[in-house]
């Protein structure tokens, strides 16, 4: 009998490393085949390559229309990302310790973005920021980028504060603290993980945002994920592939940065 229990235990193991093992290849692959083609000499993505080359490389680096798109897309990085997470972090607190009519109706409303279709908020940021005579502006793409990247950040900081114990903020005004000094000293530190967990969030959602981008960007302000789609749909040289590369890697390096700083573990 222990050995049937222990033959199966066994077995079972081997199936949920088995499969643990084909679903990491499933995602792995169509990175690896991007990375090696992207060292292809052939003036088309070729797998496995024939060659080692770094001209689709510095193809790049001399493309002055990549070129923009790169600061474009860092520009709203920088910009995007704090904005985000300042307006996050405040919209999540005030939303989860203060009671106001209508609650409900506003977390919905800010949370909206993740239930509309992409192309139905493009369109609808279009219109508006048409209006208001920026569309195609970067402050038309640091708005648009901000709503769609919102909700993320008030998710992540939400559940950080339904998880801290409320006990702390009142035990800390019952002191003498007020409200502002309670939340820098008490209640920022207590959620820091649901802010952090949000930025990168917040920073992904807009490196990486097209559907909105395509409806609101202009020759001189087109990003990354618009200029990949169109040269795609135009042409597909591995050109593609090498900025491609430099995304992976450059994801790789904050993926280390923040498990050497915080932990994966507690950002999650």
């Amino acid at each position: 009998m222990d050995n049937t229990q222990s033959l199966a235990q066994r077995l079972t193991q081997f199936g949920v490393t088995l499969a643990g093992i084909v679903i990491y290849a499933f995602l792995a692959l169509p990175v690896l085949v991007i990375v090696l083609s992207a060292f292809s000499p052939e003036p088309y993505p070729q797998f496995p390559p024939q060659g080692f080359s770094l001209r689709w490389f510095s193809a790049l680096l001399q493309d002055e229309g990549w070129i923009a798109s790169l600061w474009i897309s860092a520009l709203l990085l920088v910009i995007v990302t704090p904005v985000t997470v300042v307006l996050g972090t405040f919209a999540a607190w005030s939303l989860a310790r203060l009671e106001f009519r209508y609650r409900e109706a506003l977390q919905a409303f800010i949370l909206s973005p993740l239930m509309i279709p992409q192309v139905v908020l493009g369109i609808a940021l279009l219109y508006v920021l048409t209006a208001a005579g920026i569309a195609g502006m970067i402050s038309g793409l640091v708005i648009s980028h901000v709503v769609v990247a919102l909700p993320y950040v008030v998710r992540t900081v939400s559940v950080s504060l339904a998880a801290m114990d409320k006990r702390l903020e009142a035990v800390s005004m019952s002191l003498g603290a007020g409200r502002w000094y309670t939340f820098r000293h008490v209640t920022l530190p207590l959620i820091k993980p649901g802010i952090l967990a949000g930025s990168v969030f917040a920073a992904v959602t807009s490196f990486g945002e097209v559907s909105v981008s395509l409806f609101l960007s202009a020759p001189d302000t087109i990003t990354v994920p618009v200029r990949v789609f169109n040269y795609v749909d135009q042409t597909f040289d591995p050109t593609v592939n090498a900025i491609s590369v430099i995304f992976i890697i450059f994801a790789v390096l904050i993926l280390m940065v923040i498990e050497k700083t915080i932990g994966l573990v507690k950002l999650s």
